[in-house]
């Protein structure tokens, strides 16, 4: 059996996990001070300081750092690539270096994990980064021929939790139908059909509103508001990603906030009621990209864990078919399992960015 080392960078801290013999044998997650996050320029620049907080980590627990058979990180803001577990190459991390398409924590996971595979002698992957895109090519026409649609989701979350209730079906991934929605800071809800992810909403800047996005807005008033306010390009990026959803119309991206103050205010009533109405419409609308045939919708993500919330939107979608809820995302062990597939050679690892499995 192997022992893996999985690592995955969030914004404020980093969660690692040690498998060995495919159990659970250490798991933390790894704060980093604000004011030393504030300190750097970029993410970047966070490497060396997230590296020796691990080795830290990992130094306390008399874990040796030179003791894994694989090395895996979350995969962060690549060129689009289709589903799988990556070999971490030079390539990848020189496009993460750059940020091309986003200054993101998740970007240090390749990185991270490569640092520690070298100490061990060892292979260092990706599972389904954020950028994994498998639409069709109807999927990507988007109205304006000079805007083509791309796919940026919760990738790995859902193929884990696809593959989990695939599994409890007794069928092959291969075979199922889903529409899965991702329920977080973030929201994306996917068709997933016979394995792969052929269309998403809510990834940029369509679908729901979510606790910290504006979701898709009506496209004149919008233009209206940009040149009105006389806004630059960071601002309304801004606007819409991370300063919109139920913090710009409540003040919080909390959900059991959001259910608090809905009991007493009218007016957060009508925006969790709206949270819900457009959330149950994005799941409609990738169920007709499956023609309506799909074996489950699945609910997943932190805000599936509120038990009020669920009900409020099955009740919208409970026609649609049947509902399997997978609260919270063990993006943990769902990094590990990627890895320990290839190693089992249950799965084939791919190289960046072609997507080609290496034999």
């Amino acid at each position: 059996m192997y022992r893996i080392l999985a690592v995955n960078p969030g914004s404020t801290s980093t969660k690692i996990a040690v498998y060995e013999n495919g159990e659970e044998i250490a798991r933390e997650n790894i704060p980093i001070d604000e004011n030393v996050i504030s300190s750097f320029t970029s993410v970047m620049d966070q490497l060396d300081h997230r590296f020796e907080l691990i080795n830290k980590t990992l130094a306390d627990k008399n874990i040796g750092n030179d003791s894994f058979d694989a090395v895996v990180g979350r995969g962060g803001l690549l060129a689009p690539v289709p589903s799988g577990t990556y070999i971490v190459t030079k390539e990848m991390i020189d496009y993460l270096r750059i940020a091309a398409r986003g200054d993101h924590a998740s970007n240090l996971g390749a990185v991270l994990a490569k640092k520690f595979a070298e100490i061990s002698s060892c292979e260092a992957y990706i599972v389904d980064p954020v950028s994994v895109d498998e639409f069709t090519e109807v999927a990507r026409i988007s109205g304006a021929p000079e805007i083509q649609r791309t796919s940026l989701l919760h990738a790995l979350n859902q193929k884990a939790v696809a593959r989990n209730v695939a599994a409890k079906l007794e069928k092959k991934l291969e075979d199922c139908r889903f529409v899965v929605a991702h329920l977080g800071t973030g929201i994306t809800i996917g068709a997933h059909r016979n394995g792969k992810i052929i269309d998403v909403v809510g990834a940029q800047a369509d679908g729901p509103f979510s606790p910290e996005r504006a979701g898709g807005l009506p496209i004149d008033k919008l233009v209206d508001y940009i040149f009105d306010n006389k806004l630059t390009k960071i601002e309304v990026r801004k606007k819409l990603v991370s300063s919109g959803g139920l913090v710009g119309y409540l003040g919080t991206r909390d959900i059991r906030e959001v259910f608090k103050m809905a009991d007493h205010d009218p007016k957060a009533k009508i925006v969790l009621e709206a949270f819900v109405y457009q959330i149950a419409k994005g799941i409609g609308e990738m169920s007709t990209v499956l023609d309506g045939d799909l074996d489950s919708i699945i609910l997943t993500g932190g805000i599936a864990y509120s038990d009020r919330f669920v009900s409020m939107l099955e009740k919208k979608i409970k026609s649609i078919g049947p509902i399997v809820v997978i609260p919270g995302e063990n993006e943990l062990e769902a990094l590990y399992k990627g890895a320990e597939r290839v190693l089992k050679k249950e799965e084939l690892p791919k190289i960046y960015p072609s997507g080609e499995y290496i034999r």
